[in-house]
């Protein structure tokens, strides 16, 4: 990469990677080219031109600068339009469909964005006095109530900051209850249809993890579980509907037969999107379970931010949930239990797993969306999610290989495989021709029973037509992929950055910029003819 001159500019036709590229700035229509902010800008200027301070000596002491920053200054302007820039070349649920099977990437209501900025919600601080947080702490208590009863168990943590962290609340209710009982288990089953993090979460609680295989019909295979189960197993972490997007109809015997040999069940809620309204965990002998409020109640996805997790809890693992929780009196009023005893609802509450209380901005959003769809208006949401995954399927079988489709319709998401490929082709060779068709790529690779895996999940919120548009794109790149089509090896072709070795990038990522060694000669962009 050539480096920038003074003003900031680099040689023209240097900085674009795509083909057919004849611009002179490298910009494509209104599609901008921009570069990193330390190629526009130097770090011996700055954005704000501020007079020498007169004061006297600095109050830092020890800890006052010495050396350069060493960052570029922008003007204002240039800074806006730097990030705006960057932003333009982000996808997002905002701009069009978002298949990432597994994620559920639904739209979030803006009517649950005007709720979480309400004063009271939105300014709300944890050490305030319960006495003026009343209003937060009902919603915390309703939405609390709403999940108890959706999901037909006993309590529920609402502290967990996200699917991860409420797996490990519920094996740590697990391992609580089963420590209160003196009962050394050290083994947790989890099927090959599981949720991917679900042995992550096992080992990290120092559980050692076997797998349970699938059946031909991507569903766990009852009779492996059965002759497992024994006396040094704790529990099995399984996820309904599981990552093949179909239904474990066997769950209620599993649940049976885990609990008859003194363990436990964990089931992952990522998938409870397909089944709220209709099937209530409870009642299939789940003891725990963790619900995604962004996949199934619509709150943003946050980037790795403010996500939420809570855990619904049986009556066995109930005592055992982490504090706080929070307590309706006769009066009216609302209190956090936080003691250690965890009072009569908790009584062995094995702590705290957040600092504070859980995610308030997700609580309100939740709760929203609860509230203006109902109890009737939610079985139709995941009713829809259904139904657009099998529009999907039953579109795509004949052109893309559908491992599971005759196991019946699916449930949330599609499955598809690249088996019927050209040779040399491959499913991350379809997923960046859907780049180049305006469509974020699907998960791929994923779940690790299918080769060459392609999981699509529409969600409710997408209509047929925006479905339709989709099935034309996949449909196109699965028929160039199964007649050999090359052309797909260089994809995507139109995006602002071609392909990557993504190899390359993870194993040695490039973290921080660096200045370039500019070759001697080079001529800058006004020797070239430039303004």
């Amino acid at each position: 990469m050539n480096a920038p001159n003074k003003s900031g500019w680099r040689p023209a036709l240097t900085l674009d990677r795509r083909e057919g590229q004849t611009t002179a700035t490298g910009n494509r229509a209104l599609m901008l080219e921009e570069p990193l902010i330390f190629e526009i800008g130097t770090c011996e200027t700055t954005g704000v031109d501020l007079p020498e301070a007169t004061a006297g000596a600095n109050r830092l002491g020890g800890m006052a600068r010495e050396a350069e920053i060493g960052l570029p200054g922008l003007s204002e302007p240039e800074t806006v339009r730097h990030y705006t820039r960057l932003s333009r070349q982000n996808y997002a649920i905002d701009l069009g469909l978002f298949p990432l099977g597994s994620c559920t990437m639904k739209h979030n209501p803006r009517l649950n964005e005007k709720v979480a900025r309400m004063p009271g919600f939105a300014d709300v601080h944890p050490l305030q006095p319960i006495d003026t947080v009343q209003g937060a702490l009902g919603v915390i208590n309703e939405l609390a109530s709403w999940l108890i009863r959706l999901t037909g168990m006993r309590g529920v943590a609402m502290t967990p900051k996200a699917g991860a962290h409420g797996e490990l609340c519920g094996i740590l209710c697990i391992r609580a209850a089963l420590e209160a009982k003196g009962d050394a288990r050290e083994v947790i089953l989890v099927p090959e249809s599981a949720h991917g993090t679900n042995p992550a979460t096992a080992a990290f609680a120092g559980y050692r993890v076997e797998d349970i295989p699938a059946t031909a019909e991507g569903r766990v295979d009852l009779a492996a579980l059965k002759a497992r189960l024994g006396p040094d197993v704790a529990g099995v972490m399984i996820t309904n509907p599981n990552t093949c997007g179909l239904f474990e109809r066997d769950l209620k015997e599993i649940s049976d037969a885990v609990h008859a040999a003194g363990g436990y069940v964990y089931c992952d809620g990522a998938n409870f999107n397909a089944i709220v309204g209709r099937v209530r965990p409870g009642d299939l002998g789940v003891d725990a379970m963790h619900i995604n409020l962004h996949k199934t109640f619509s709150t943003p996805h946050g980037g790795g931010g403010p996500g939420s997790g809570p855990v619904v809890l049986s009556e066995a693992l109930c005592p055992y949930g982490p504090l706080p929780f929070t307590e309706l009196h006769a009066d009216g009023t609302l209190t956090l239990v936080e003691e250690e005893t965890g009072g009569e609802r908790q009584p062995h509450a094995f702590g705290r797993l957040s600092a504070f209380h859980g995610q308030m901005g997700m609580f309100t959003r939740a709760l929203a969306y609860i509230l203006s769809h109902g109890a009737d208006g939610l079985r139709q949401v995941s009713g829809d999610a259904v139904l657009n995954a099998n529009y999907l399927l039953r579109s795509l079988e004949d052109v893309l290989d559908a491992p599971f489709g005759h196991s019946g319709p699916c449930m949330h998401e599609a499955l598809f495989s690249d088996k019927g490929f050209a040779e040399g082709l491959t499913t991350l060779d379809l997923a960046k021709g859907m780049i180049d068709e305006g469509f974020h790529p699907m998960t791929m690779y994923f779940p690790l029973v299918v080769h060459g895996a392609m999981l699509v999940e529409p969600t409710e919120t997408e209509s047929k037509a925006g479905l339709d548009q989709l099935v034309l794109a996949m449909r196109s790149l699965a028929e160039r992929a199964r007649a050999g089509d090359e052309s797909l090896k260089n994809a995507p072709i139109h995006a602002p950055r071609r392909r990557l070795d993504e190899t390359l990038a993870a194993r040695k990522p490039v973290l921080a910029w660096s200045e370039p060694q500019v070759p001697a000669g080079t001529p800058t962009l006004s020797e070239q003819g430039g303004s």
